[in-house]
C-alpha cells in the first residue's frame, strides 16, 4: 500500500509585510515634511530679503530727495531764516521743493500719529438753565486737529427756545433756532465744530445755555429742561516715536505771506526707520559738530543724514545704514 504524503511548499516572499509598509510610509512622510519645510523657509527668506531690499530702495530715494531739498534751503516768503528748528529726529526749514518759484516750509520728522475721543453729557432742570462738560489731559503729543459734535434735547420747539454753545467761555453758535421739537426724546440740533485752537492747551470746557423760554418738563433720561451731548475727537502727533519718517510741506498763503500749520500736507517717506542715533547731525563751516539749539539755527552749514533701515529687527538680514552729507549752499558763505 502506498501512502501519499502532502508536502508543504514555502513560497518566497513577494512583498512587504504590513509593518514594513507602515515604516516605509512613515520614513517617506518624514522626508517629505523636512523637504517641504525647507522649501517654504527658502521662499520665506527670499521674500523677506526682497521686502528688505524694497524698503532700503524706498529709504534711499527718500534720503536723496531730502538731501536735495535741504541743499536748497533758503529764506522763507515771510522773511524767516532758512532753518527754523534742528533736532536729532526733526528738521524744519524753508526751500522751494516743487520748483514753482515760491518757498515752502518743510518738515522732516520721525513721529507717530495717535487719535482719541471722548463723550460727555450734561443736563439742567432749571428754566433757562445751563450745563457744561470739561475735557482735559487728553494729549500726550502735539495736537494736529480737534472736533466737537454737539447735540441737544429739551424744551426747544419754538424759535425763542434755543441753546447757545460756548467753548472756553466764548459763544460760538446757537442751536434750535428752527427745526427742533419740544421734548423730542432724541438728539437734535446737531452741529460739528473745529476746535483745534481751543484744544491746544490740553483742556476744553464746553457749555450749553438755554434761553429764558426753555422750561422744565422733559423726561427723556430724567427730568430736565435742557440736556446736551458733546462728542470730542482729536488727532495728535507724538514726536520721536515709531518707525515712520515723514515729510510735511506748507505752502505760503495770504498777504503778507504766512505758513499755516493747518495746511500742512504730510506723507510717509519710509516706515522702517530703526534709529537710536539721530537722523540729523549739524556741523559748522569748519566741520565741527553743533549740539546747542541756538548755534544749530545760526551756524549750521553742513548736515549729516543718517538712517538705519530694517523691516524686522528680529530677523536676518540685519540693519542697513544710509548716510549722506549735505552742504546748505545758500548758507555756506554766511
Amino acid at each position: 500500500m502506498k501512502f501519499i504524503t502532502d508536502k508543504k511548499v514555502k513560497l518566497a516572499d513577494k512583498g512587504f509585510t504590513l509593518i514594513e509598509s507602515i515604516a516605509v510610509i512613515f520614513v517617506f512622510a518624514l522626508i517629505f515634511g523636512v523637504v517641504s519645510a525647507s522649501i517654504v523657509m527658502i521662499y520665506q527668506t527670499q521674500g523677506y530679503s526682497i521686502q528688505q531690499s524694497m524698503a532700503i530702495d524706498e529709504a534711499r530715494r527718500g534720503v536723496e530727495v531730502m538731501a536735495s531739498e535741504i541743499r536748497q534751503a533758503n529764506y522763507g516768503e515771510n522773511g524767516a531764516y532758512p532753518i527754523e528748528m534742528g533736532a536729532g529726529k526733526e528738521f524744519i526749514f524753508y526751500s522751494d521743493v516743487d520748483a514753482d518759484g515760491t518757498i515752502e516750509k518743510v518738515r522732516y520728522f520721525l513721529a507717530t500719529v495717535n487719535s482719541g475721543s471722548d463723550t460727555g453729557q450734561c443736563s439742567t432742570n432749571s428754566k433757562g438753565g445751563s450745563c457744561n462738560v470739561n475735557f482735559t489731559n487728553f494729549l500726550t503729543g502735539t495736537l494736529k486737529s480737534a472736533q466737537l459734535k454737539v447735540s441737544v434735547e429739551g424744551d426747544l420747539g419754538s424759535s425763542n427756545e434755543t441753546a447757545s454753545v460756548y467753548i472756553d467761555g466764548s459763544n460760538i453758535d446757537t442751536l434750535c433756532v428752527s427745526g427742533c421739537n419740544d421734548c423730542a426724546a432724541a438728539w437734535q440740533g446737531v452741529q460739528t465744530y473745529d476746535i483745534t485752537s481751543a484744544a491746544q492747551d490740553d483742556s476744553v470746557q464746553v457749555m450749553v445755555d438755554g434761553s429764558n423760554q426753555v422750561d422744565p418738563g422733559c423726561s427723556w433720561g430724567g427730568s430736565h429742561s435742557l440736556k446736551a451731548q458733546f462728542e470730542f475727537s482729536f488727532v495728535e502727533e507724538i514726536p520721536n516715536v515709531g518707525n515712520q519718517l515723514k515729510r510735511g510741506v506748507i505752502e505760503p498763503s495770504g498777504v503778507p505771506p504766512v505758513y499755516l500749520d493747518s495746511q500742512e500736507e504730510v506723507k510717509i517717506i519710509t516706515s522702517y526707520v530703526r534709529n537710536a542715533p539721530p537722523i540729523f547731525t549739524y556741523f559748522d563751516k569748519d566741520g565741527n559738530q553743533i549740539i546747542l539749539d541756538p548755534a544749530i539755527l545760526r551756524d549750521t552749514k553742513m548736515m549729516k543724514l543718517f538712517m538705519v533701515i530694517n523691516i524686522d529687527p528680529n530677523r536676518p538680514p540685519g540693519d542697513y545704514d544710509l548716510e549722506q552729507y549735505v552742504q546748505l549752499r545758500n548758507l555756506k558763505e554766511e
